[in-house]
Formats: structure tokens, C-alpha cells, sequence
């Protein structure tokens, strides 16, 4: 079978320097998880490390730091308080700024839960991180509840929604997925970010440029496969490529080592802990791609 080219628009980055290192690749932090819910920033943080990244920090409650740290030895793990309800409160600002300051890039929100501190905390990170930040998940609901959810940002942004928590950011419970995509692209021009909203053919836009994923399958209807897209996008934030080109290459990725996997597995038996096992089977495919068109 003929090698097929990659899809007219994906960003095409360069093979890795020989005199590279891990500082080379970028430090990620990713802040996330809850007591009851340490699997989703674990899933995060797995595919952060599979994108590329070179250093990767997961800043979690204390209380699940251990459960964390067990699902990974190849991430680093940063302590945060626990308040009485299991989640970070927002005094945790003071110890996370220690970390904030030596990352790339940031992602807020797999397995956070919700709460007033939190509430607190996510809107002092989007308004204050001057780096790229990546919010999804809680982190997009706790935005939600903002009276101007995705102004005052400090930085380069991707937020991430599914349609219901796209339908949370604007104010529009009945919105339909057609006229999402619509209203997406209208959000990411008036607010200068970038909008991946998932789904059948997840779009990507930034106001300007827009990319409809040819990628993915039904089995990725299951919980945690958008912490994995969470992880990837974070991880080619931290190797310098745009917020743009992170969101539609980190979708592009995702959704074909989702296609890889159900050649193996099923449809309805995928699992987001099979995407991070095909993610480097999709690397391969993109860079056997991209070698084969570029010479």
C-alpha cells in the first residue's frame, strides 16, 4: 500500500537535533486531580511524557500525591494542600508559584473537581500565567462560572470543550454541534485564543485558521481520552510550536492512535490507557510521513 501524505495544513516539525537534551524539550506543569479522581491528571502526565516533553511536573493534592506518583516514574510529582473536601484550595497559589516559574507551559484541570478556592485559583492562573496554558475539563467549568469566562487571560490559551462545556462557556444550553463550530470560531477571534472543540471531526481554530481533524473513531467516546489530548497538547506547547500548531498536531496525533489501537482492540472496548499505548505507533506513522514527502 502506498505511503498516503500527511493532511494538507498539519504542522510538519523537524527531526530531533543529535545534540539535544531534556532541557531541549521543554518543562510542563500540569496541575489537576482530586481525592476519588488521581487517574486523570496520571493520564495527563503519561501522555505529556509520550508527546516529547522534556521535563514533565505533575502538581496534585497531597493527599493523592502517592497514588499519582505510582501510575508514572517517568514524571515528577509536586505536592499541593488539601482542603477538608479533597481538593486544592486557593492558598495553593503560594507553593505552585514555585513551579510556575521555572515552566514552559501549564495545563489546569483533569481531575480537579470544583469549588469556591478552586474557582479562585484557576481564574488567578488564567489571568496571571504569562506562558501558554492549556484549560479543560473542571478547569473549564470553574471558568464558566466567571461573569466574562475567557477574558483578562495574561498568556497564550487552548481551551479544550466537549459541547456541553463549550455550551457552559457561552451561556447557550441548547446549542447545537453545528452551530458551536460556528460560535467557536467567532469565541477564539474575539478573545485571541485557540478553541479545540471535540467531538465528530474536532475543530481547531483560532479566529483565523481553522482545521476539521480527519482522525478518530467512535471508541474515543469513553472517559479519559481527553486528559490524553490534554497531555499532548501540553507536551508540544513545551517544545515551542504555537498554540495553533500544538492544538491541531496534538489532535491530529490523538485521533490516530486512536484509529491504530482499534485494530487491535474495538471500537467499544478502547480505553484512553490504549491511546497512550498507540501514541507512539502514530509518531512513527507522522514521521515515516513526513521523511518519505520531504526528500
Amino acid at each position: 500500500m502506498p505511503i498516503q501524505p500527511l493532511p494538507s495544513g498539519l504542522p510538519i516539525i523537524a527531526p530531533r537535533a543529535k545534540d539535544s537534551h531534556k532541557g531541549t524539550y521543554g518543562r510542563a506543569l500540569l496541575v489537576g486531580g482530586s481525592v476519588g479522581m488521581p487517574g486523570s491528571i496520571s493520564l495527563s502526565g503519561q501522555a505529556c511524557l509520550k508527546g516529547g516533553a522534556g521535563l514533565v511536573t505533575l502538581a496534585v493534592p497531597d493527599a493523592i500525591i502517592n497514588t499519582v506518583a505510582n501510575f508514572e516514574p517517568s514524571y515528577m510529582t509536586w505536592a499541593l494542600p488539601t482542603d477538608r473536601s479533597g481538593h486544592l484550595p486557593f492558598h495553593a497559589k503560594t507553593r505552585l508559584n514555585e513551579k510556575l516559574q521555572s515552566a514552559d507551559c501549564l495545563a489546569v484541570g483533569p481531575g480537579l473537581g470544583q469549588s469556591r478556592g478552586l474557582f479562585h485559583l484557576v481564574g488567578y492562573l488564567y489571568e496571571t500565567f504569562a506562558n501558554p496554558m492549556v484549560i479543560d475539563a473542571d478547569g473549564l467549568n470553574l471558568l464558566s462560572q466567571r461573569d466574562q469566562p475567557l477574558a483578562g487571560r495574561a498568556g497564550p490559551r487552548v481551551v479544550t470543550p466537549h459541547l456541553g462545556e463549550f455550551r457552559r462557556l457561552v451561556g447557550k444550553p441548547h446549542l447545537s454541534m453545528e452551530d458551536a463550530r460556528t460560535l467557536a470560531v467567532e469565541v477564539a477571534q474575539q478573545h485571541q485564543i485557540t478553541v479545540v472543540l471535540k467531538g465528530p471531526h474536532t475543530l481547531v481554530t483560532d479566529g483565523q485558521q481553522q482545521w476539521h481533524n480527519p482522525t478518530g473513531n467512535p471508541g474515543m467516546a469513553t472517559g479519559g481520552t481527553g486528559d490524553v489530548l490534554t497531555g499532548l497538547v501540553t507536551s508540544l506547547l513545551a517544545q515551542s510550536l504555537d498554540v495553533y500548531s500544538a492544538a491541531v498536531l496534538a489532535v491530529f496525533l490523538h485521533g490516530l492512535a486512536a484509529d491504530l489501537a482499534i485494530r487491535e482492540t474495538t471500537q467499544p472496548g478502547l480505553t484512553a490507557s490504549d491511546l497512550l499505548s498507540f501514541v507512539e505507533e502514530a509518531w512513527r506513522d507522522y514521521e515515516s510521513r513526513r521523511d518519505h514527502f520531504s526528500n
